[in-house]
């Protein structure tokens, strides 16, 4: 073994190949499955693309540092499971970039938050967190209900997410204005909307949609879409 360290030690040229052949190995076996991601991520019934509201919502979430205290990743643990819901699955991030996982949970997790409050509830908590729960720490978020929504983008904002794997079609991409007004108007007719979008929670809004509403409509999304009442998990409580 000292024989050979010291021929790669003293011949510049062959320790250079020699590296290159490492780090070629290393990089083929970091690369590759990539191209099987497919094949390793399970397709579930009910999941689709975030609605424009609820994308411009995730913006949002991300933009105020949500993640930072809320995970969205349910482990497959018996406590985790009986307190938040069926486990976390590939499948419910397969449209995320980035993903919302994460391990720190000052708040609890929030994978299945959607449709456990009302909009109401949900509209009360990001206005004053201590009224709803008065140990609570989250900061107030008042100020996203006075805060113009901006939509002028959101076609662009959906051709990028495209870019990368998200399958909107060139039918979402025209729409996506009147999908997101509709979704924050109570009053809109929301069945175009629901064609395109299944299970997409229309919010309490005026019909000039706020940076509230569009979290709101995220977090509502959150979770349901999924259907687990057909998944045995009886193998996490024994």
């Amino acid at each position: 073994m000292t024989f050979r360290n010291e021929f790669f030690e003293k011949n510049a040229i062959f320790l250079l190949i020699g590296t290159l052949i490492t780090v070629a190995i290393g990089g083929i076996i970091e690369v590759l499955p990539v191209f099987t991601i497919e094949t390793t991520v399970e397709h579930v019934e009910g999941m689709r693309p975030y609605t424009p509201l609820e994308l411009r919502g995730r913006d949002i979430y991300i933009r105020e540092g949500c993640y930072l205290c809320h995970s969205q990743q349910i482990r497959a643990l018996r406590d985790e499971v009986e307190r938040y819901g069926h486990y976390s699955i590939a499948a419910e991030s397969m449209y995320d970039h980035p993903f919302q996982w994460g391990s720190k949970r000052i708040g609890p997790d929030l994978a299945r938050v959607g449709g456990k409050y009302s909009n109401d509830w949900q509209y009360a908590h990001l206005k004053n967190p201590e009224e709803m729960v008065p140990e609570s720490l989250m900061p107030r978020y008042a100020f996203l209900q006075e805060t113009p929504l901006q939509i002028f983008d959101i076609a662009d904002r959906m051709k990028t997410m495209r870019d990368i794997g998200v399958p909107y079609t060139d039918e979402d991409i025209a729409n996506a204005q009147v999908d997101l007004l509709a979704q924050a108007n109570p009053n809109a007719d929301q069945t175009k909307l629901l064609a395109r979008y299944p299970k997409a929670v229309t919010v309490s809004g005026n019909g000039e949609p706020t940076e509230m509403d569009a979290l709101v409509a995220y977090l509502q999304m959150m979770g349901t879409l999924v259907n687990f009442a057909d998944t045995n998990t009886e193998r996490l409580r024994q």
